[in-house]
Formats: structure tokens, sequence, C-alpha cells
């Protein structure tokens, strides 16, 4: 079973996140930032990687803190429930069109985290989440799953469809990258042995 249960307690944020590689979509999310909550929904959905996660933090300061050591958490619970990545196809890509918004996601398993970011909102937040955090999540996320992830906008007028376009993306790719390669059998997607 690739899943992956992941508790983070800290002096800002209690969180819990759980993951199952080979779900159907399923998501369950309750992170007490309501923007933030229905876009890890999205990317659930269109990765159909199930996740759950619950998190308490510090959100009468702000969202910072929250929506940051969530991507923390779900990113060390997808590198836990892939393993040594046997067997996966390792890579993947979406180029993701919605309505005035259209997002490019390249990503590799790698190990070797890095983002590169290409993406700007015209507000600085949707209702009353801050755009910027977009970014912090994503940055979490590729740091602490061990991703190289290209996030690129090429076209959007529209904060909450440039988001949530980037969260379907990355979820699209992250649906064909953690995917089993039915022509590598048990082995690992790299000429060194390891990932």
């Amino acid at each position: 079973m690739r899943t992956a249960n992941i508790n983070r307690t800290t002096a800002e944020t209690d969180i819990s996140v759980t993951v199952n590689l080979d779900g159907t979509g399923s998501y369950d999310c309750k992170t007490g930032v309501g923007f933030f909550d229905h876009m890890l929904d999205q990317l659930a959905r269109h990765s159909l990687i199930d996740i759950s996660i619950t998190a308490q933090g510090d959100t009468h300061i702000d969202d910072h803190h929250t929506v940051e050591d969530c991507g923390i958490a779900l990113g060390q619970a997808l590198a836990q429930a892939l393993g040594d990545k046997r067997g996966i196809k390792r890579y993947g890509e979406c180029h993701l069109p919605m309505d005035d918004a259209q997002i490019r996601c390249a990503l590799d398993l790698s190990a070797r985290p890095f983002l590169v970011w290409n993406i700007s909102f015209p507000t600085q937040k949707v209702g009353g989440f801050d755009t910027e955090l977009v970014r912090e999540f994503f940055q979490a996320l590729a740091t602490h799953g061990g991703i190289t992830l290209h996030l690129d906008q090429l076209h959007g007028v529209n904060s909450h469809h440039i988001a949530e376009a980037a969260f379907k993306a990355c979820a699209r790719a992250l649906r064909e990258a953690v995917e089993p390669d039915p022509r590598k059998g048990d082995t690992i997607p790299s000429t060194k042995g390891a990932l």
C-alpha cells in the first residue's frame, strides 16, 4: 500500500495528513482556511490521490503558518508514500486552462527539491486569502516532497482562476508521475539506481 500518515506539531500549528497514492481522489481537508481547503480538494480530486488534512493553526495572526506547514506535512507524506519510488513514471506534466487562466506544470519526483515559479496574481487577496501564500504552499510541498516543480503562467486575469489552475495543473502532473510504469516493473527510474 502506497500510503502515509504524517503528524506535525509546532508552537504555531498542529497538522495531521493522510495520503493514499492509489486512491480515487477523495478528500477531507479542514485547515480552518476556506479558500485553501478548496484548493487542497482540487489537488486531491485531480491527482486521484486520497488526501485527508486536519489543521489547527494560529490563524488569529494570519494564514501563513497553517498554509506553509500543510505544504510541509503533505510533502513529507507524499515522499513517505512513494518510498524508494520503484516502478513509478517519475515525471509528470500538464498544460491546464481554466477560463482566462492557463497554467503549465512540469515536475520530477527526483528527491532534488527545486521550485521554479512564474506566476503572478493581479490581486493581493482572493476573498480573505493572501495570494502570496499559494507560492509558499508550493515551495513547502516541493522542498519536503523532494520534487523539482516548475509552474508557469501563460495567461490569467482572475486571481481565483490562476490559483485554482495552478493546483489543478500540479495535481494532474502528480497523477502522472506517481503512476506505476507498466514497462519498468519494479525498477527505480534512474540510471543512478536510487532517487
